[in-house]
C-alpha cells in the first residue's frame, strides 16, 4: 500500500527519538448501501475511504495520529511530529521486515459490491412485501443491504508487514406496527464475513415476515410487570447480555486499568458450573471474525470461563504485557482513524445439556426473553440495563402471554451464578459494538439459559 523504504522512514523517526515501539496501520475501504422504505428507494450510498494510522508507544504513554493524505511529505510529517512528541534519547534503529502471510478461512464467492444495485434491490423490495403483507397494522417497513470489502496493511518497528483482506455483508429489516394509540417495531439484522452469497442464499422474505411478526406482536402485548423472577433468555442475540453485562469486563484495557470487576481474578470462580464462554475470532464466515487482528496477530479460540472458572482475558500486545499475558488476537479498530484497543469477536456461552422443553417447564412463574434489545453496562461494577424487544410471561412451565416494556437489571457478577439451566442449542447473531476504538462488527451467542432469579422492570 505505500513503499517498504517510506515504512521504514515512518516508523524509524520516533524509534530515534526514543520511543520503544512504532507501528502504521493502512486501510482501504469500499462500500456500498441501499435502502428502501415501504419497498421504495430511500438511500443509497457508495465511496473509498482511504488512510493511515501512526501508533507510538513509549514506555506507559501510546500517541496516535493518523491522516488520509497519503504523500510521502504528508506522512513523514505525521512520523516527525510523533517523534517531537517522544523527544526522548536516540535509540536503535528498526528492524528489516519480514512479511507475514496467512491462509483465510473465510470463502468469499461473490464479491458483494460487484452486484447490481437493481438486483439488490428487488431482493430488498420483495422482504419490504412480505413484511407489510403480514398485517394491516404494519405501517412501514425498512429493508436494507451494505457491505464493505476492507484491505489493511500493517508495519512495526519490530520488523512485522502483514496484509489482510476482509469482506462483510449484512442486511436488516425493520418493521413497525401501529394503530391509533402507539407503535411497535420489529428489527432482524444478520450479516456474515461474506460476500453476496450470504444474501442470496438467505430467505429474506421470511425474516422480514418475522420482523412484522414480533412488531404486531407486541403492539398488541400487555405491560411486563417488575420485580424479581427468574427468566429464560433465548439463543442466539440473547448472548448480548453477556457481551456487554460480562464481556466487555474480560477486556485486557479494563483489566489493566483495573476499572474491571472481573480484575485480577484468573483462575477464581466467577460463574455456575453451567457456564462456559469463549471468545473465537478464527469461526469461518462469522461476522465478527478475523484472520489477524489489527496489530497483525492471528487470531484465536480465547477460553474466557470454564465450568465457571475465570481462564483468561482477551488481550492486545500492549495491555498483554501489562498483565503478564500474551495477547489472543484482540486487537481491533473501526478504522485508521482510531487507535486500537482489546475488543471482542465472535463471544458465546457454550452449549450445555438441559433440553429446551425441561428449562421452561422448571418455571413456575416468570419471563422469557425472546428478542434481546440493547442496553448499557458499568464495567468497574458490572451493573447493566437491557431493554427485552420481545418477552412473554411464563406460567405453569408454560410459555403465555406477550409482555411489553420489559428491562433486565442486575450485575454481571452475579448473574453469571445465576444461571442453573443451559440448553445444547446454541445460535449466534451478529451486531455492531461501539467502545473507545470505535464501532466494530461483532457476534454474540449462546444456548436458550435460565437465570434463577434477576430484577426485571416493567409496570408494577
Amino acid at each position: 500500500m505505500i513503499d517498504k523504504k517510506l515504512a521504514q522512514e515512518i516508523l524509524a523517526l520516533p524509534i530515534k527519538a526514543g520511543a520503544d515501539f512504532s507501528e502504521i496501520f493502512i486501510e482501504r475501504r469500499k462500500f456500498s448501501s441501499l435502502s428502501l422504505r415501504n419497498g421504495k428507494a430511500y438511500s443509497a450510498n457508495s465511496g473509498v475511504d482511504m488512510g493511515l494510522g501512526l501508533r507510538v508507544i513509549c514506555g506507559d504513554r501510546i500517541l496516535y495520529s493518523y491522516t488520509n493524505d497519503m504523500s510521502p511529505s504528508a506522512l513523514t510529517g505525521l512520523s516527525k511530529d510523533a517523534a517531537e512528541a517522544v523527544a526522548l534519547k536516540e535509540k536503535s534503529h528498526i528492524k528489516d521486515f519480514t512479511q507475514k502471510k496467512y491462509e483465510s478461512v473465510h470463502n468469499v464467492l461473490i464479491p458483494p459490491l460487484s452486484v447490481s444495485k437493481s438486483v439488490i434491490f428487488d431482493k430488498l423490495r420483495s422482504g419490504a412485501e412480505a413484511a407489510l403483507g403480514y398485517s394491516s397494522l404494519i405501517s412501514e417497513v425498512m429493508t436494507s443491504f451494505s457491505a464493505y470489502e476492507q484491505e489493511i496493511g500493517i508495519y512495526n518497528s519490530e520488523g512485522l508487514f502483514t496484509e489482510d483482506k476482509r469482506v462483510r455483508t449484512r442486511v436488516s429489516v425493520n418493521s413497525v406496527a401501529g394503530d391509533d394509540n402507539e407503535k411497535q417495531t420489529g428489527y432482524l439484522a444478520p450479516g456474515a464475513f461474506a460476500g453476496y452469497e450470504f444474501f442470496e442464499n438467505l430467505d429474506f422474505d421470511s425474516l422480514a415476515a418475522d420482523s412484522a411478526r414480533s412488531a404486531v406482536t407486541m403492539l398488541g402485548a400487555g405491560p411486563a410487570p417488575s420485580g424479581r423472577f427468574p427468566v429464560v433468555i433465548e439463543n442466539g442475540f440473547g448472548g448480548v447480555l453477556f457481551h456487554e453485562a460480562c464481556g466487555h469486563g474480560l477486556e485486557a484495557i479494563y483489566i489493566a486499568k483495573n476499572t474491571s470487576a472481573f480484575a485480577g481474578r484468573l483462575g477464581e470462580k466467577i460463574a455456575s458450573d453451567k457456564v462456559t464462554a469463549i471468545d473465537d475470532g478464527t469461526v469461518p464466515g462469522s461476522w465478527g471474525s478475523l484472520d489477524i487482528d489489527d496489530e497483525g496477530t492471528p487470531t484465536t479460540k480465547n477460553l474466557l470461563i470454564e465450568n465457571g472458572v475465570l481462564k483468561n482475558y482477551m488481550c492486545d500486545n500492549f495491555y498483554g504485557k501489562k498483565l503478564g499475558l500474551s495477547s489472543t488476537g484482540a486487537c481491533r479498530r473501526q478504522s485508521y482513524k482510531f487507535i486500537p484497543i482489546p475488543r471482542m469477536t465472535n463471544t458465546y456461552i457454550a452449549a450445555g445439556t438441559d433440553k429446551r422443553e425441561d428449562i421452561i417447564s422448571s418455571v413456575e412463574l416468570g419471563i422469557y426473553c425472546k428478542n434481546m434489545g440493547g442496553g448499557s453496562v458499568n464495567t468497574a461494577t458490572s451493573e447493566f440495563n437491557f431493554a427485552v424487544n420481545e418477552a412473554y410471561m411464563i406460567r405453569n412451565g408454560k410459555i403465555a402471554e406477550p409482555v411489553r416494556g420489559a428491562s433486565l437489571i442486575g450485575r454481571g457478577s452475579e448473574i453469571l451464578k445465576n444461571i442453573e439451566m443451559v440448553s445444547p442449542d446454541r445460535a449466534s447473531a451478529c451486531g455492531m459494538c461501539g467502545a473507545a476504538s470505535g464501532s466494530i462488527p461483532v457476534t454474540v451467542g449462546q444456548p436458550v439459559i435460565k437465570v434463577s432469579e434477576m430484577t426485571v422492570g416493567g409496570r408494577a
